[in-house]
C-alpha cells in the first residue's frame, strides 16, 4: 500500500494555501468550497467540519459522501504527473482536487471547472 505523507496531512493545513492561491488570483473562498463540494459530495457544513476536525486527506476522500462521477473528465498534468495515468485511489483524488484548484485560480469559468 502506498503511504505517501500527504495522505496523513490534514485537509485544513492545505486548504489555507488553496484559499490564498485562489484569492490572490481574484477568486473567492466560496468558489473554492463549491469546487470541493462538487468533487466530494459534502455539503458546506461537512466541508467546515472536515476543516475543524483536522481530517486527513486519506480519511477525507474515503469518507466523502458521494464522489462525483463526472470527475472522470478531469484530465491533464499536475505537478508533472498526468492525472489519467494515476491508479485509482487517494493520490489520484488529491491530484484531481489540485487540478480543480489550479483551474479556479487561472480564471476558468465555474461551469467548465465543474464539468457542466
Amino acid at each position: 500500500m502506498d503511504t505517501h505523507r500527504i495522505y496523513k496531512t490534514s485537509v485544513a493545513s492545505v486548504y489555507r494555501h488553496y484559499v490564498a492561491k485562489v484569492e490572490r488570483k481574484g477568486r473567492s473562498r466560496e468558489e473554492l468550497d463549491a469546487v470541493i463540494r462538487w468533487l466530494t459530495g459534502h455539503d458546506q457544513a461537512g466541508v467546515e467540519a472536515v476543516l475543524e476536525q483536522g481530517t486527513d486527506f486519506e480519511t477525507f476522500f474515503a469518507e466523502a459522501p458521494a464522489m462525483n462521477p463526472a470527475r472522470a473528465a478531469i484530465t491533464g498534468t499536475i505537478c508533472g504527473v498526468k492525472i489519467q495515468e494515476l491508479a485509482p485511489g487517494t493520490m489520484r483524488e488529491i491530484r484531481m482536487l489540485d487540478k480543480l484548484v489550479d483551474e479556479l485560480a487561472k480564471g476558468r469559468p465555474m461551469a467548465k471547472i465543474l464539468r457542466g
